[in-house]
């Protein structure tokens, strides 16, 4: 053998061990499912996330059921895999999972979420500050409207989720002292586009046709996707008649600025995953803990921001 083909063998075999070292840590996902655009953009990136760094991904949908993704956990636990990834539909009921994850010794982070469960159940939690996200949608409120008298309808996220509960309080912190909003309807829509559309309809039957709403708050973009499209049908211009505030800053949203049919939306990026990885690497590399929570941005968009360029930039990101 010569030393040029022993070199090439040698360094063939240093990159196959390589490879089969980072093909040995195995990550179990367990997503809520796919209600909105934004969901599936954070399907597809983290997928992206993990083939970038050789990352064995387990993925599982959990179609908006808590009691898939605990099954799900206990599957990743009984495999076990080397870290879990967990964007939790609810923000009760996971001590006992978590617990056995602990047990296993298998780290967790969750996914722009929280839970209600001791920090020391998880390594830590990749996301917005939902509460602020809720404070930049009221404080664009409060500034449009000025002093002029303002009813507001609220559409709702999935009942008893972090994000419903934190974007409803952030939303109420930014309109104390503002007398002249009042939050007259909050119904909850699921996060989803046709749940948006069924609860605006009952919405503006209630409220004159919709003459009597100033304003609508969604808590996610899909939502509001929705009830612009009952608002429309109920012969009222979107954006104009009713102001539409909603968040997460998905592509449709942005062309609905772009229509005029939207008037703001808070960003909420779904590369959670590239965070979340990150924190796994420095602790598969030499222990190191991250802080229990990693925060993202919560960049507010108007219609004066070029709604078409955002559009364009986010087309193909899996939304």
């Amino acid at each position: 053998m010569t030393m040029k083909t022993l070199f090439l063998t040698t360094a063939t075999l240093i990159a196959g061990t390589a490879g089969m070292a980072a093909a040995q840590q195995t990550v179990g996902f367990s997503q809520i499912g796919s209600e909105s655009g934004w969901r599936a953009a954070e399907t597809t990136l983290t997928r992206q996330q993990a083939e970038e760094r050789g990352i064995n991904l387990q993925f599982s949908d959990a179609q908006q059921r808590q009691e898939n993704q605990i099954a799900a956990i206990r599957s990743f636990v009984a495999q076990g895999v080397d870290a879990i990834l967990l964007a939790p539909v609810v923000a009760t009921g996971w001590d006992s999972v978590l617990e056995e994850a602990a047990e296993a010794e298998i780290p967790v982070i969750l996914l722009d979420r929280r839970v209600d469960s001791a920090e020391d159940l998880y390594m830590t939690a990749v996301g917005s500050d939902l509460v602020h996200e809720g404070e930049v949608a009221g404080d664009w409120l409060v500034g449009e409207v000025g002093d002029e008298e303002c009813r507001v309808v609220e559409l709702e996220g999935t009942t008893g989720s972090s994000p419903a509960i934190d974007r409803a309080t952030g939303f109420r912190n930014a309109l104390e002292g503002h007398d002249n909003i009042e939050i007259v309807r909050s119904q909850t829509g699921d996060f989803t586009r046709s749940g948006g559309k069924e609860v605006m309809e009952s919405f503006l039957q209630a409220e004159g046709g919709g003459q009597d709403i100033c304003a609508l708050y969604a808590h996610n973009d899909d939502m509001a996707l929705g009830a612009i499209q009952a608002i429309n049908e109920a012969g009222l211009n979107p954006g104009e008649d009713i102001l539409i505030v909603s968040i997460d800053a998905v592509p449709d949203i942005f062309q609905a600025m772009a229509d005029g049919d939207a008037n703001a939306t808070v960003e909420l990026t779904p590369n959670m995953a590239g965070p979340a990885f990150d924190a796994l690497e420095a602790y598969w590399a030499d222990g190191t803990e991250p802080e229990k929570f990693i925060q993202t941005d919560s960049t507010l968009y108007t219609q004066s921001d070029d709604p078409m360029a955002e559009y364009e930039a986010r087309k193909d990101l899996g939304y």
